[in-house]
């Protein structure tokens, strides 16, 4: 049985929970960029969290479904129509032989993720099935999905219904507060220049992709360039090149740079990271690495009170 992808969409993709452990080797994490959603739907269809869905950016897909089974759609809001009929996000959705589901325009956020109560048929790459959309390897076919590929699905099943609980709903705003910790070049800026990153609003660039989030606002300049040496970088390490506009690196990023980092954003924040389009706004703010620790565990806490683990 197989999805047929009538139209693939701007940027759709098979991401999991990505490949950890090789950033020695030069490999990025890769991975979905909502770490969160993915989880979210994965429990709807009551699959392992870490299991292979389909990514979809800005614009969606439409496809037909040639059997029965249980889908869900967790992230970014579009509007959404199966067979021509509003269906919703953060809730199962029963699918039928020939059904067609069609993601029209897009509401919040950037990007969304439908997971299946069926196995996709792919080969682990490295661990992962992750499509490393840069370096061309993972997924299908070691790049996105395109107009009417077909997409293999074995073992399918029909879940039972679910919706998320309201505690765990997310909305994008197009606004958003951003918390960070110190990152390792931090004392290198000057004191002015860190109340000057912390204290305005920064714009997302058009240049917002998996690789990084470019951002603009009054750049960050320096009277002499620091000197640093090369080192790792890791998704929401925040570095201000010699323009003084901040980027974000994010998780098909490069794994080594050499641009002072200012801060860090916090791993609770980082699935906002994926839902952020080019004209949203940001501000940061800095937390306590001890701060940092506890909201991780508090969403922690909340996952696994919704799932039972």
């Amino acid at each position: 049985m197989s999805l047929h992808f009538i139209k693939a969409g701007l940027q759709t993709s098979i991401q999991d929970l990505g490949r950890h452990g090789l950033m020695h080797q030069g490999i990025s994490n890769s991975g979905a960029m909502d770490s969160n959603s993915i989880k979210l739907a994965n429990w709807l269809v009551g699959k392992p969290i870490e299991s292979p869905v389909i990514e979809v950016t800005l614009i969606g897909p439409i496809i037909r479904f040639e059997g029965p089974m249980t889908i869900a759609i967790c992230g970014a809001q579009f509007e959404l129509y199966l067979n021509g009929d509003l269906v919703f996000n953060d809730e199962t959705i029963q699918i039928k032989k020939d059904d067609v589901l069609e993601f029209d325009r897009i509401r919040q956020g950037a990007r969304a993720y439908i997971a299946f109560s069926g196995d996709l048929q792919l080969t682990p790459i490295l661990g992962s099935c992750s499509t490393h959309l840069t370096a061309k390897f993972g997924g299908f076919n070691n790049r996105q999905i395109n107009d009417k590929d077909r997409l293999e699905i074995t073992s399918f099943t029909l879940s039972s219904n679910k919706k998320i609980p309201a505690i765990n709903e997310v909305t994008y705003s197009g606004n958003y507060l951003l918390r960070c910790t110190h990152s390792v070049e931090s004392e290198q800026f000057s004191q002015q220049q860190s109340k000057q990153f912390f204290s305005q609003r920064y714009q997302v660039t058009p240049e917002c992709n998996r690789m990084g989030i470019k951002l603009t606002g009054k750049p960050i300049t320096f009277k002499e360039k620091p000197d640093i040496t090369s080192c790792g970088l890791t998704q929401g390490s925040i570095q201000i090149p010699p323009s003084g506009q901040a980027i974000i690196s994010s998780v098909d990023g490069q794994t080594i740079g050499g641009y002072p980092r200012i801060a860090n954003v916090i791993s609770a924040d980082l699935p906002i990271l994926g839902q952020l389009k080019a004209g949203d706004q940001l501000n940061f703010t800095l937390v306590t690495q001890s701060l940092a620790e506890k909201m991780l565990a508090e969403i922690q806490i909340l996952q696994n009170k919704m799932t039972g683990s």
